[in-house]
């Protein structure tokens, strides 16, 4: 049935595949516990080597969980639709086992939250790296609001479901709570995503769209700006929400004081404070007046344009005099996969080059 409905969808994925029971034990070498690369709420992932000694991320549901089971579905049901470089790739599923069984392609950095507050990572990630990082997932959520084949709402962006590989590329992963509305503009639905990032509008609606995932992407990039978590209750009591904290450090204009000192110097102060306002932008109470992904893609991608240009300014300054009297929106050497229409200020996203 499930394989129906993935060919009834269009799936995208033309390299999808059903695994058998064998397949998984042996790449599991019978689940050992050595294998385990996390255990969830959602259930327990495996580091699986297949016989072609690719590495792979084995996914398997809790025993006896209806809804997990439920997610399994529509998360095969939502990936088979992507093919995005920032969208971690779903290899394909076995369903001979008790609990179904997802294998995607092996991630091998960890979690977004593991590099911000682990301590397995000793090393900072930069502010180049966390602004290319939100560029990566802000491109990859405005693809899945206005390019995908359908669209989709993710429901669950926070910085556990930010994984990195080993050269700091984003991809976004876990879609068990995602949406394919038929009306892209609402829906309602039971509880999803988690504390600290959830649309606010919820408490008093009860209902959940793009703009959901605007707000929650709001909350990574300020835990990128501060390196402080989305909820902490060791925090004084008016900022245990990270929101609410740096809202109100902007107003006062004391945004200093949360900007994560191991990012913020003299060259990138005003590139942080512009990220700032985005992610404020981001996180307004109501969705109606946040702006949409791909706008906010579109800012992120200009600010990096901009950054680019000073660097290479600082760097090269004997080009300045040119430069004055050029078109030139980016630095030479600078490839993106979005171009910049230098008049609207808009990025143009070029979907098969996304994919």
């Amino acid at each position: 049935m499930l394989i129906e409905r993935v060919s009834g969808a269009g799936s995208s994925n033309i390299d999808f595949k059903i695994f058998t029971e064998e397949d998984m034990k042996e790449a599991t070498n019978g689940y050992d516990v050595s294998r385990i690369l996390g255990q969830r709420g959602q259930g327990t992932v495996y580091k699986g080597i297949l016989p072609n000694n690719s590495i792979v991320a084995i996914k398997k549901t809790r025993l006896g969980d209806n809804n997990q089971v439920e997610q399994f579905i529509n998360e095969v049901l939502v990936l088979s639709q992507i093919n995005h470089r920032n969208v971690v790739k779903l290899l394909g599923c076995c369903l001979e086992t008790e609990v179904p069984l997802l294998v995607y392609e092996f991630i091998s950095g960890g979690s977004l939250f593991d590099h911000l507050h682990g301590s397995l990572f000793a090393s900072s990630l930069t502010w180049e790296h966390r602004l290319e990082i939100a560029i990566e997932v802000a491109g990859a959520i405005a693809y899945l609001h206005s390019g995908a084949s359908i669209p989709i709402i993710h429901l669950d962006i926070k910085t556990e479901n930010i994984l990195l590989d080993e050269n700091l590329t984003a991809k976004v992963a876990d879609f068990g709570a995602s949406n394919m509305p038929m009306d892209k503009e609402q829906l309602t639905t039971m509880v999803q995503g988690t504390l600290g990032y959830l649309d606010p509008e919820y408490y008093t609606t009860w209902l959940l769209n793009e703009k959901s995932d605007v707000y929650s992407f709001g909350v990574v990039l300020m835990e990128l700006i501060s390196g402080q978590k989305a909820l902490c209750f060791e925090r004084p009591e008016t900022s245990k929400h990270l929101v609410s904290y740096f809202v109100l450090a902007t107003k006062e204009n004391r945004l200093h004081e949360i900007i994560d000192d191991q990012v913020l110097n003299e060259d990138n102060q005003r590139e942080i404070h512009e990220a700032a306002r985005v992610a404020v932008e981001c996180t307004r109470p109501k969705g109606e007046e946040r702006p949409r992904m791909i706008e906010v893609a579109a800012e992120l991608e200009t600010l990096r344009a901009k950054t680019t240009k000073h660097n290479w300014l600082d760097q090269y300054p004997e080009e300045n005099e040119h430069l004055l009297g050029s078109n030139i929106v980016s630095a030479p050497g600078h490839t993106s996969s979005r171009g910049y229409d230098n008049k609207k200020n808009v990025a143009r996203f070029d979907i098969e080059a996304g994919r």
